[in-house]
């Protein structure tokens, strides 16, 4: 009995190194299958998931209640698995250089508990040849044991899109790879059990890894287009998105629109692609410039929210500013990477006090990366300027006229206490918004509409 078959029948297990945004949907999809041990070293989110509680809102805490995912924080519970998955992230250092200490410190981990017999797959995204030149050692001189003989490896690049409940593990093709044919077959019938869209066997671990990098690479590149029109239709005063409306009708048009690039994968993997071309002696062209623009547009939108504040006659230095959203992507608690942070300290460096909502944003999470601290939207009162950076669909059911109330003393008041408010002598439903900054990144808003009632209105 083969290794699969053995995992169809409950006889061996399946492991999964790091239960974040990815990790924890993958264990939770192959725990309806088979017998999954979820690993990670944070002992208090596995204190979560046991409590059934899901910080990630991937799956939601019902779905962590009733899984029969294994929770451990404990390394040793790995040498009860022969098939093992590694989910953890691959960030960038400050310098925009790979960050493989996650990786390299899960494959000491697994290492440490790898028993023969075993096959490891990566999925965490990384240039070429990191699964086999960098993992590989690391595995053989923790485990004594030899890759090829005592052990096999794979890559299958995650593809779960955080926050989407649409492209989810199960809906997506599965890239597969294996150090050789029995491993690829093996690996492809494992993830053939949850992924229902079906695997697509690549022709080395290379190409499976090359073949995640540049997927994200394209996407940051086309977003990177869109930024660089809205700053050039800007300066014409052409609103950038009638503009890409009507270049839409056409059938071959990509749907694309700008804004601020961040997360753990599309603001992340171009590096990865760009530092091994560097390693071979080539210097990226189009890549870099993609990113650069990207990496810009905190600053460029800072810039145009003061320059906005300036035509209102607003006084910079001590100005009150709102923002709405602070995760790397609307509907999700991510705040990795997140470019709205380089909004916040651009503004911050005018001497403005910013204030930060955001009812889905991962507060601890917030704090310990960036030192922020959220508001509740009712303290959100007498703003100089509101910035809806991320487009929650909290965000996107408000109207014109609760944001007007964000400018005046009384703030925001939901519409089953607007008539109570409106009687007191506080409300001031006719507070003029000549002067009420709107920078609406996203277009949550009808621009029309906002200008008709006097707001000084800017979109990307």
């Amino acid at each position: 009995m083969n290794l699969y078959e053995k995992i169809v029948n409950r006889e061996e297990k399946i492991s999964l190194v790091g239960l974040g945004y990815v990790g924890m949907p993958i264990a939770v999809a192959f725990a309806k299958k088979a017998d999954v041990i979820g690993f990670d070293v944070n002992k208090q989110k596995i204190e979560l998931y046991k409590n059934g509680i899901d910080p990630t809102k991937e799956v939601g805490n019902e779905v962590i209640k009733n899984t029969t995912v294994d929770f451990t924080s404990d390394e040793a519970r790995l040498r009860e698995a022969k098939f093992h998955i590694v989910a953890v992230p691959t960030p960038v250092k400050d310098d925009h250089t790979p960050d493989l200490t996650p990786v390299e410190s899960a494959s000491r981990t697994l290492g440490r508990n790898l028993t023969k017999g075993s096959i490891v797959i990566f999925e965490s995204t990384v240039y070429p040849g990191v699964t086999e030149d960098i993992c590989v050692p690391i595995l053989e001189r923790e485990s004594g044991l030899k890759c090829g003989v005592d052990f096999k490896v794979g890559y299958s690049p995650e593809r779960i899109n955080p926050g989407d409940k649409v492209h989810r593990l199960e809906t997506i093709i599965k890239v597969v790879a294996g150090q050789d044919e029995q491993t690829l077959d093996t690996a492809a019938k494992v993830y053939e059990l949850v992924v229902e869209a079906g695997v697509y066997k690549a022709a080395s671990i290379k190409v499976a890894e090359a073949a995640k990098v540049i997927e994200n690479s394209q996407r940051d590149i086309n977003i990177a287009f869109m930024n660089e029109l809205s700053i050039i239709f800007n300066k014409m005063d052409i609103d950038t998105k009638a503009v890409l409306e009507a270049a839409g009708t056409k059938w071959n048009f990509l749907n694309f629109s700008p804004g601020l690039v961040g997360g753990h994968c599309i603001g992340v993997d171009p590096y990865y692609l760009t530092y091994k071309a560097e390693q071979m002696g080539y210097h990226s062209q189009i890549i870099l410039s993609g990113r650069k623009i990207n990496d810009d547009m905190g600053k460029y939108v800072a810039e145009s929210t003061v320059k906005k504040m300036i035509k209102a006659n607003k006084q910079i230095n001590g100005a009150k500013i709102a923002i709405f959203g602070v995760t790397f992507k609307e509907n999700c608690p991510d705040v990795r990477n997140t470019k709205v942070v380089d909004v916040i300290k651009e503004l911050e460096e005018y001497g403005v006090d910013v204030k930060v909502v955001d009812p889905q944003a991962d507060k601890e999470d917030l704090w310990r990366e960036y030192r922020i601290n959220l508001c509740e939207i009712e303290d959100i009162k007498e703003m100089d300027a509101v910035i809806f950076a991320v487009p929650h669909d909290e965000f996107k059911a408000m109207q014109l006229e609760d944001v007007k109330m964000m400018f005046g003393p009384t703030g925001y008041v939901n519409l089953e206490a607007m008539n109570e408010v409106a009687a007191t002598s506080e409300f001031d439903i006719n507070i003029d918004r000549k002067d009420c900054v709107l920078m609406d990144l996203k277009g949550i808003f009808n621009r029309k509409e906002a200008e008709d009632t006097g707001f000084v209105y800017w979109r990307l």
